[in-house]
Parts: C-alpha cells; structure tokens; sequence
C-alpha cells in the first residue's frame, strides 16, 4: 500500500516515520509550501518533532494533488475544524482515514462523516488510541484501533502494524471517534486538577466519573458502550489525562494554576483539540438532554470563564447517587 499522511504536525510526522520503518511507500504533504521547502533541506521536522531524522524513504511535497493521486490510503492528521477544507481539496480517493480527535463546530459532525460528506466515493475510517506522537516517532510499542464504514478494515490493519505499533479494528466507528473527541475534554478537566494541585485521589475520582459520563454521552449518541473500555475511550483517557506531553493537560493546568483561556490560546502553534470539542459537546448533549455534569463544567471554564475551583464544588455538591459499575447515571 502507499500512503499520503496530510498534516506534517508532529502526529503526521511521527505516522510517516512508523510508515517508512515499515517499508510502505509514504508522501507527508505539509500544509505550507515553505515547510515542504524547509522539510526536505532539514530532513527535521524541527518545530514538531526536533532531533527526529526524517529518512530518505519519505517523500516530501506540499503538492496535495500529486501526492493523493499516488496513494491507496490518505491519512489525515490534520486538526478537526480542518478536515472540511482539507478533504474537499483531495479530489478523487480510494480509503481516506482520519488521526483527528475532535467534532466539527457547528455540525458536530464526526471526522468520518466530514470524510464521507466530501468525499462520498471513498471509504472513511478513523484510527485512534493512547499514543504519544514523539513515542510513536520513537518506535515505543503502541496500540491504536481503526474503525471504518465499508470493508478493507483488515487490509489496512496489516498494512499498517509492525513490531512497535499494534493495531486493532472495531466495527463501531460511532464509539472509537467519540471517544477520541470526548478524552480531550477529560484531560483539560484533568489538567485543571492538576494546576490546583488537588492530589490524586481528586484525579482518580475525576478519570472514574469521566469514564462513566464517556460511557453514557457515547451510547445516548448511538456508540456501544464496551467500546469505550477499549483503546479509544479508557485507554485514551488516561495516557492523555497522565501524559506531561498532553496539550490539552497542560492547557488545563494553566487555567487552574490562574491563567485566562485566551491568554492561552493567544498565538499557539499547535491546537488544543478539546477546546471547541467541548461547546460542540455541550451543545449536543443539551440537544438530547443527554446528563453530561463533567463536561458541563469544562464548557462553563471554557466558554464562560468559570473558575475551575468553582466548577469543582458545583460537581462534589450535586445529588448524590448509586455507582452503576456497568451502566452509569
């Protein structure tokens, strides 16, 4: 198989790499053309992935045209609220998956049914799971599942697991992309605690709640609810929620050690995923009148500027209720 990885962000780059190790044939297609330009004189993704050299297998281009038109499998590592754009300037494509975790603001559409809106002859897939660009790039043993709509699920699983990354499959694409979006608003949640230096038992009851609400969101939207037990949903959750490269982690314990939203989001490079997540959650969630207390907050720190202490004791002083260790309330 040949492969176009669009996006070289430090996830696109890092999925290049595993490709190459491989020994699949793999295009990164850079956004800019100046870093296309920069790429190929560095052999470095220098702003993403410093110290990582990027071997001669991996061609470079920022010619999306040319590049997708080679490839059996287009990977899209782009962010969510990019997909759209992106997709509409592939053209013709036989399977395109997306790495993206997050919902399109204002459809909240999932990025395989923005795939499948803008590419209807293709068949659309997702991969995800706890994985760490840098480790992935590094070779660590990691896990992720891939999801898709039609068949050919199997092909690519072969085609893209190796002795450092281990993939899954699952028939419930709904599931493994909700919990994808959904873990990156437990992490800012997360992080939050951590900028307040709460101390893990708060983490620990927080992660557990968190699962549960990930449990009821994802089944009231149409997932299963055993998929949220796997790597997409409780493994997801806790490297993100643990991991000191999270972006969205760390953008949550800068809200809790004091720092405004906007101060934060003023001039990033990379995107925090679960910051507009979040509203479009909270939007659906209010929709269906789907319970969703946890992410409530995170919206209201998010959106309103509500205190995260604050938001803190509105979820210790709710009703209190039964533990359903099988069906959450």
């Amino acid at each position: 198989m040949n492969f176009a990885v669009i996006g070289a962000g430090a996830w696109g780059t890092a999925f290049a790499l595993h490709l190459a190790r491989l020994g699949r044939g793999v295009t990164l297609v850079p956004r800019r053309e100046a870093h296309a330009t920069e790429l190929i004189a560095r052999r470095e993704n220098a702003d993403y992935l410093p110290g990582i050299p990027l071997p001669p297998a991996i061609r470079i281009t920022a010619d999306l045209a040319a590049a997708t038109a080679a490839a059996d499998v287009i990977l899209l590592a782009c962010p969510a609220q990019a997909l759209r754009e992106t997709c509409a300037r592939v053209g013709a494509a036989k399977m395109v998956v997306s790495l993206a975790k997050g919902l399109e603001v204002g459809t909240h559409l999932r990025p395989s049914e923005v795939i499948a809106a803008t590419l209807p002859d293709a068949a659309a897939g997702a991969l995800t799971g706890p994985t760490n660009a840098l480790g992935v790039a590094r070779g660590d043993p990691s896990a992720m599942v891939l999801a898709t709509a039609g068949t050919g699920a199997e092909a690519l699983q072969a085609a893209l697991s190796g002795p450092a990354l281990r993939i899954y499959t699952s028939d419930d694409l709904a599931g493994v992309e909700f919990g994808g979006c959904l873990k990156n608003i437990y992490a800012i949640a997360a992080g939050c605690s951590d900028g307040l230096k709460l101390g893990d038992n708060t983490k620990a009851a927080l992660l557990t709640r968190a699962l549960a609400e990930m449990v009821r969101v994802g089944a009231a939207l149409g997932a299963r609810a055993e998929t949220f037990y796997g790597l997409s949903g409780f493994g997801d959750l806790v490297a993100t929620c643990y991991g000191g490269w999270s972006r969205n982690r760390e953008f949550g314990q800068h809200i809790g050690e004091g720092r405004s939203v906007a101060e934060l989001l003023a001039g990033r490079r990379t995107v925090v995923e679960g910051y507009k997540t979040a509203e479009s959650f909270a939007e659906l969630c209010a929709q269906r009148q789907i319970d969703a207390p946890i992410l409530r907050e995170v919206r209201a720190i998010l959106v309103e500027g509500k205190k995260p202490a604050s938001a803190l004791a509105a979820l210790m002083s709710r009703e209190l209720k039964r533990e359903h260790a099988t069906a959450p309330r």
